[in-house]
């Protein structure tokens, strides 16, 4: 059993998705767990009844990811509830794309603004809060689309690569910190910010590509996140973790 005991996480965008799954498991792996959430406070207040059900401590907190005092503010008042903070997962994230020939500059921006400045703003207000706590682990979700690009979906698909790269960077800077970096990579995951495109490609189309037979479920995402959180891979740093049911095999 993976034990994140002691344990204080903050997770963007956790109110839904793979967010609210990597919450849950970290909760019954041990962890207290804060989840940010950018409008939908239903269910981020349905989330956190969930983990204290579990017996471990919890709030939501609403935060833009692209403003750097909305985002600082969050982790800073999470800490203070939680005492500390030892871990940060990147969930929140926008999935959007258009042609080149079609697409404008402000679906550009918010794609990047969100997912890529989103990602820095987020693990630069945590870093002090991990420095204290003398240790830390980080996960970022970047996408499978940022290891190989994706037609349609260039905006998207660069904000993800930027990610792993800046996960990296990150990895090497903060090493020294004793706190560790690392992404994860989902292939097409079974979220509601996936729907769209499985009516338009067809969910069947899709999951011939999975030689496993089947999408991912945002469980399958959840327990590579709350591995990497936890001390089984207190010597993994830098690295991207592919979850994608074998998907990369047929290209």
């Amino acid at each position: 059993m993976l034990n994140l005991s002691g344990q204080r996480i903050f997770i963007t965008g956790g109110s839904r998705g793979i967010g609210r799954a990597a919450a849950l498991l970290a909760a019954e792996a041990g962890a207290d767990v804060a989840i940010g959430y950018a409008r939908d406070r239903a269910s981020a207040l349905e989330t956190v009844k969930k983990i204290e059900a579990l017996g471990r401590q919890s709030l939501a907190v609403q935060a833009d990811v692209t403003s750097e005092s909305e985002i600082k503010g969050a982790i800073d008042r999470a800490a203070v509830s939680l005492g500390g903070l030892n871990g940060l997962v990147v969930s929140a994230g926008i999935f959007e794309g258009q042609p080149i020939e079609e697409m404008t500059l402000e679906l550009w921006n918010r794609v990047l603004a969100t997912n890529l400045t989103g990602t820095f703003l987020a693990v630069k207000a945590v870093v002090p809060h991990l420095k204290k706590a003398g240790a830390g682990g980080i996960v970022i979700y970047t996408s499978t689309a940022g290891q190989r690009g994706s037609d349609t979906y260039s905006a998207y698909a660069t904000s993800k690569a930027g990610q792993i790269m800046f996960m990296k960077s990150m990895a090497k800077e903060l090493a020294p910190e004793k706190i560790r970096v690392n992404c994860v990579a989902p292939a097409w995951t079974d979220t509601d910010m996936a729907q769209a495109s499985f009516a338009r490609i067809g969910r069947d189309q899709i999951i011939a590509g999975f030689p496993l037979g089947r999408i991912g479920r945002p469980e399958d995402i959840a327990g590579a996140t709350v591995y990497l959180l936890s001390g089984l891979a207190q010597f993994i740093t830098g690295m991207t973790l592919t979850v994608d049911g074998g998907q990369d095999m047929r290209g």
